[in-house]
């Protein structure tokens, strides 16, 4: 196959590349930058690439499909960048030009069209969980260790004072989140409804993945699902960037509007704190706080994910400045060994933390961290599930504990 030229591949915006100065400030927070050396694998080696593929000064070669391929989509270096280069965008037009240029993988391709079909994706995690059970199935890295057998087993209201977004993956491999993320914010007085599986997926993976189009197709349907004027609540950090970002991806009117009622639910319960019950902190184990890429760079909410835990705990820090964990959506199935040297560092240093603290329980508001963890033996709960499980304990006083009973398993 002929390589394109890079006219047809790649048609980025001149001024965001010209803006980046090569200061190199970016370099720490770039996990694969960090893990290999390689300027290549940086964001401002990237941007040099994509600037040189443009002005025809480099090949489209197997070389530069790497470079742009291996990066995570964290967004670190933009938290970093003192000239602010929206890396975001330039790497999802290459991504995008790339998936126009040769195909994904079949794999992806086949996981991707899955999230899809809500009704498809639970029938399969059930019998993956009846195989699980039975010992049929080997253990797959990015799978829950203990799938579910069911969902949420709470009734679902026909309204509500807001709105939860439950999405896809999350909803059928990890319903309990759902329902303790219900509960705490039902503890503070407020009622909730859920956006149900025929909403569908957000679109995240599909947007990280090059398929623009589908991504577009998928936003103007949950756009659709959920008219109204409710504020949305999301407890998955890559769904909550992902919805958060429908004004840009869209760019009508009504998908600004959309995006404006989007937030995490530490957002929300930051507000709302104030109508918790009261829990007692004293004896109260650490918990050490994981940041998800696209709540600390991205949403720049996991301060109320602190402000939140505030209530009932201690926060514990790894204070390595939000540096990926390595899960990156579907990152750790088509870039397996960065990806788990990423993992295993986070790890170290997640253990590390724990000997020194003792603390024992670690957080982090995003799906993928959590299960991308649990693969190198890091046991994580959502805030959430750990909020809930402190309305329900002995200490907790005040109106509204009873509403949280059950909510906390971990569904592993």
């Amino acid at each position: 196959m002929s390589s394109p030229s890079y006219t047809e591949l790649l048609d980025l915006d001149s001024g965001s590349l010209t803006t980046c100065v090569a200061c190199g400030l970016c370099l720490p927070h770039c996990p694969t930058f960090r893990l290999t050396g390689d300027e290549r694998m940086s964001p401002r080696g990237r941007i040099a690439l994509m600037r040189a593929l443009q002005t025809g000064e480099v090949a489209c070669d197997d070389e530069w499909y790497s470079s742009m391929e291996t990066c995570i989509q964290c967004r670190g270096c933009e938290a970093a960048c003192p000239a602010g280069v929206p890396f975001g965008e330039l790497i999802s037009g290459t991504r995008t030009a790339i998936s126009r240029a040769r195909p994904l993988p079949l794999h992806l391709r086949l996981g991707l069209w899955g999230l899809t079909r809500p009704r498809l994706l639970l029938l399969g995690s059930r019998l993956l969980a009846v195989l699980q059970r039975i010992r049929l199935l080997p253990r797959v890295p990015f799978l829950p260790r203990k799938l579910p057998l069911s969902g949420s087993r709470l009734p679902r209201r026909p309204e509500g004072d807001v709105v939860l977004f439950t999405g896809c993956v999350m909803d059928v491999w990890q319903p309990e989140v759902h329902d303790a993320c219900e509960a705490v914010v039902e503890a503070t007085g407020s009622t909730v409804v859920r956006s149900g599986p025929g909403t569908g997926c957000c679109g995240a993976l599909h947007e990280h993945a090059g398929l623009h189009e589908s991504a577009r197709k998928m936003a103007e349907h949950v756009i659709a699902s959920l008219s109204g004027d409710q504020q949305i609540l999301v407890d998955s950090a890559g769904c909550g960037a992902a919805l958060k970002a429908y004004g840009h991806l869209l760019g009508p009117s009504e998908a600004v509007a959309f995006s404006d009622r989007v937030l995490d639910v530490h957002e929300w319960l930051a507000e709302h704190g104030d109508s918790l019950p009261q829990v007692g902190l004293a004896g109260r184990p650490g918990v050490i706080v994981h940041d998800p890429c696209h709540l600390r760079h991205v949403q720049g909410a996991h301060g109320a994910v602190r402000q939140v835990l505030g209530h009932c705990s201690e926060v514990v820090e790894l204070n390595d400045d939000g540096l990926c964990c390595g899960a990156g959506g579907s990152y750790s199935l088509l870039q397996p060994e960065l990806a788990g040297a990423a993992r295993d560092r986070k790890a170290a240093l997640i253990r590390e933390v724990s000997a020194l603290s003792g603390a024992e329980i670690v957080v982090s508001a995003n799906p993928g961290c959590s299960m991308h963890l649990a693969t190198a033996g890091v046991e994580v709960l959502h805030p959430v599930q750990v909020l809930a499980g402190m309305l329900t304990s002995p200490d907790a006083v005040g109106s509204g504990s009873e509403g949280v009973s059950g909510a906390t398993g971990h569904g592993r």
